[in-house]
């Protein structure tokens, strides 16, 4: 097995580990096994490109070099003002990126439950299995860190010195340790009071809504300083305390500036005693994380029967036949219930809901709010739509795809009606939900005014997610293929052709805003565009069992 430069710096304080109770060589052998499957394990943002015969052993390796690649981005932020307002972007940048990724990544880790078959039936005391998880979770991050640090650090000592760097290793190690503790302390949270069934899919949900959290702080960490005329200016607010990243800032300000003024002293002790605290409250949590971890393993209960289950509903409004009724429901099924469907598709969808009020925010902070009232900004809504093409295109794949014989034993002999069954379940099920609710919000800004702007916009989306499935499936059956062979060649050019034929649907729209009844007489010719085409890329044409 493969000796990790890792385990050999920990041989140096392996002497100080023995003190503390921990069988040493056993805690290594265990590290050893993790670090090896580490390698082998497809990180996220690869597993997109991966097919079954291409996969290695250096799949987290590779990714380094691309969390390389994206340390360039912090760059310009070490010289914009002075160190206060540097840093508290700088580690706002920094807590976007590595909190993405640990939401993404990070649970294989932390809620790795693999390896309690083997272990629990050895003699292994717990302290010993409790210290290789929690060394394992540093080194996964410190590599992770070091990698997206790698190209400012280098910087940063030729413009600013070595005892910047110095303090930078230092508030690096504590902002570690708070992303850590936090996110570990949500799933000790979430463990404690659900199980089995329940609890997996909250942890989706978790994922998915930190996903969203993330983007939106990242937008408060902006818009706590003021850019006027190339100054960055910046006044205290009281809730600003809440912002991790300007505790950090404030740290620096006080080490490198020596400001024992303004806010600079409680940030600083802010940034220090808070990720202690947590990180210390993570360890002491960590006998009952590691007791609650067994609910995972825990069998699958029976599912329980949803009180208000509009799928039937939406089947019989919309499906014609007896047949494409059953493959909507399927459909939507496999959509409620498939975890990894859904951990690669809601957050695109919750991140939808949240795009257009960015730009919102960004008019409001430019303008006022009664000048947004009165503009074409409801057109953002368009955003929302650049979301169809890629969940459009993981209507193909399915972890349990070898199940797809079914299609091919089921007395259908029409394969249209299952493709336009699936599309019409996506649209039913999980997008005319979202799109409800920000018609909802866009009326109660934008007026009554903007409704036929959003039937128009709503028209639009259903003819994109026709043209998305035109463009991204060849002509394979739906939940068919494996999520390992997502985004073959050629996906990513489709995807962002996807876009800018959305861009276009909008351009096109503002434009016939401009005319009077223009938006009407768009209406109605795009719902006969729409209605024909569902017509044409539907019709019986093959069947399904050649004969």
């Amino acid at each position: 097995m493969k000796e990790f430069r890792s385990l050999k710096l920990l041989d140096l304080v392996r002497g100080l580990i023995g003190r503390m109770g921990i069988n040493y060589e056993t805690m290594r052998k265990i590290l050893q096994v993790k670090l090896t499957m580490d390698q082998r394990r497809v990180p996220t943002m690869f597993q997109a490109n991966m097919t079954e015969d291409k996969q290695d052993d250096y799949q987290f390796l590779k990714s380094l070099g691309i969390y390389v690649l994206y340390g360039l981005i912090l760059i310009p932020f070490l010289f914009m003002g002075d160190y206060f307002i540097q840093m508290s972007i700088f580690f706002g940048v920094t807590m976007f990126i590595l909190m993405t990724t640990l939401v993404s990544d990070f649970s294989a880790v932390l809620l790795d439950v693999r390896d309690k078959t083997l272990l629990n039936t050895k003699p292994v005391n717990e302290r010993t299995v409790n210290a290789a998880k929690i060394v394992h979770i540093i080194i996964y991050i410190t590599q992770l860190t070091g990698a997206f640090l790698l190209i400012p650090s280098i910087v940063a000592i030729f413009s600013k010195g070595i005892f910047f760097m110095i303090v930078l290793f230092f508030v690096m190690t504590l902002l570690i340790l708070l992303i850590v503790a936090l996110t570990a302390l949500i799933y000790i949270y979430i463990l404690k009071f659900f199980s089995s069934e329940k609890l997996r899919d909250i942890i989706n949900y978790v994922q998915i809504f930190m996903s969203i959290g993330i983007v939106v702080g990242y937008q408060i960490v902006i818009r706590v300083f003021e850019f006027t005329d190339f100054d960055v200016i910046y006044t205290f607010e009281w809730w600003h305390i809440f912002i991790p990243p300007v505790w950090f800032g404030g740290l620096f300000d006080l080490v490198l500036q020596n400001n024992q003024s303004g806010v600079a002293v409680p940030m600083s002790l802010l940034a220090v005693v808070v990720p202690l605290l947590a990180i210390a409250l993570y360890y002491r949590l960590m006998p009952t994380f590691e007791r609650n971890l067994q609910k995972l393993m825990e069998e699958t209960g029976p599912n329980k029967k949803s009180r208000w289950d509009f799928t039937a509903f939406w089947a019989k409004l919309f499906c014609r036949s007896r047949e494409e009724q059953l493959f909507f429901r399927f459909s939507s099924i496999m959509m409620k219930r498939e975890r990894d469907f859904k951990l690669r598709v809601y957050p695109s969808l919750g991140l939808a809901l949240v795009f257009p009020f960015i730009f919102h925010l960004n008019y409001i902070s430019m303008e006022s709010f009664a000048s947004l009232r009165d503009s074409n900004m409801h057109l953002t809504i368009y955003f929302t739509a650049i979301t169809i093409g890629p969940v459009v295109l993981m209507l193909r794949y399915s972890p349990n795809y070898k199940g797809s014989w079914m299609f091919l034993v089921s007395p259908l002999q029409q394969r249209s009606r299952i493709y336009s069954a699936t599309l019409k379940a996506f649209l039913f099920q999980l997008f005319v939900p979202l799109y409800a609710v920000l018609c909802a919000v866009f009326v109660f800004i934008f007026s009554a005014r903007i409704i036929p702007d959003l039937i128009v916009v709503f028209m639009a989306i259903v003819l994109l997610t026709l043209i998305s499935y035109k463009l991204t499936n060849n002509d394979e059956l739906p939940f068919s293929r494996p999520f390992e062979s997502a985004k073959e060649a050629g996906s990513t050019v489709t995807l962002f052709l996807l876009m800018l034929i959305t861009g276009a649907f909008a351009l096109f729209h503002w434009l016939v805003s401009m005319l009077p009844y223009g938006v009407y007489g768009y209406m109605g010719v795009l719902s006969v565009i729409t209605i024909v085409s569902w017509y044409v890329a539907f019709r019986p044409k093959k069947p399904l069992i050649e004969l």
